[in-house]
């Protein structure tokens, strides 16, 4: 019971904490080069200047630069990293991906994109940063998929030298081919009856892992949103990247960073990129989930409830992680 209450007088300490703006800080609008119109942002900027700025690189499908999705994600989990970094005196830039929300009119059709062209656009918004700020580098910290797509920019090229280093949270150390196979497999399994749909949805995925695409109209009514036709070029480019590869040859240092009661990417795929590249940093957090909200049980729905819920503060050891990581001799406020 005294561990209980322990954790409860923390928890509000925190909500009071996180419901109070750290002084002097402000949100500023700020724009990269986009293929066919500016990529836009928001600069969140400490009041002391030459602080560190970290690039939040948003995760799979409509998330837009807060955290949040249409699809049922209010968590405002960038937002929320971004004012914990302010009152640690650390800088970010969180962003709208090509062909969405703010960068709607970047491109012409947002499903028309692939890996390599997310991560030009980390490039473009650490020329824009760095011109801006006046940093020297930039942080670049990719949340789930956003983690493959900060692995592809640190990949080569004299654009990744003006990349500090990475942070990947909550990032798969595998394919997300192989990713998307266990989902389904643990998901469908359990059930024989959709056995036949499951056999149909991992044929899938191979033909896309070796390039080709999938006539959509022969699957399950189950399976043709998953793979709809409009998506697929988007679903090869992912397939082909192995995230243990890139980061292995990745040059930079690397933070990997993530929740033990994450639902969506496992402890065991942090710690394959651990092992791939033995100078990165590991950082796992108990009882943190995919969108850096604490959770005390094992029960999905309750994990599930904190999509829904911006109120609820990041878990403190995540701003504690990247802090140390991004400027280790900073004193803590």
């Amino acid at each position: 019971m005294k561990a209980l209450l322990l954790a409860l007088a923390a928890v509000a300490a925190s909500l009071a904490a996180a419901a109070q703006p750290a002084a002097g800080t402000r949100d500023k609008p700020i724009e990269a080069r986009g293929p066919l119109a500016p990529l836009k942002g928001t600069l969140l900027s400490p009041a002391k200047p030459g602080a560190p700025v970290v690039l939040i690189v948003p995760g799979s499908g409509p998330t837009d630069r807060e955290g949040n999705n249409p699809l049922g994600v209010n968590a405002a989990t960038y937002k929320l990293l971004a004012q914990d970094l302010a009152a640690r005196g650390i800088a970010t830039v969180r962003i709208d991906k090509r062909g969405m929300f703010g960068s709607a009119k970047a491109v012409a059709d947002a499903n028309a994109v692939t890996i390599p062209d997310y991560a030009a656009d980390v490039h473009s918004w650490v020329g824009t940063i760095r011109r801006t700020t006046g940093v020297p580098c930039v942080w670049v910290l990719g949340h789930s998929e956003g983690g493959l797509v900060a692995l592809a920019a640190a990949q080569g090229g004299s654009e990744v030298q003006g990349i500090c280093g990475l942070l990947l949270v909550a990032t798969p150390g595998r394919p997300l081919g192989q990713v998307l196979r266990d989902q389904l497999s643990d998901q469908w399994r359990a059930n024989p009856a959709n056995a036949p749909i499951l056999d149909q949805a991992l044929a899938a995925i191979t033909k896309l892992e070796g390039g080709g695409r999938v006539d959509t109209a022969s699957l399950h009514p189950a399976l043709q949103p998953l793979f709809n036709e409009s998506v697929q070029g988007f679903l090869i480019s992912a397939f082909a990247q192995d995230p243990a590869r890139l980061i292995a040859t990745t040059q930079k240092p690397v933070l990997v960073l993530q929740g033990e009661r994450d639902l969506q990417v496992g402890v065991q795929d942090a710690r394959l990129l651990a092992q791939a590249k033995p100078a990165a940093q590991l950082v796992l957090l108990p009882d943190t989930n995919h969108v850096l909200k604490a959770v005390l049980t094992d029960d999905p729905a309750a994990n599930m409830a904190t999509y829904a819920n911006p109120g609820q503060p990041l878990v403190p050891g995540v701003v504690d992680a990247v802090a140390r990581f991004v400027a280790p001799g900073k004193p803590r406020p």
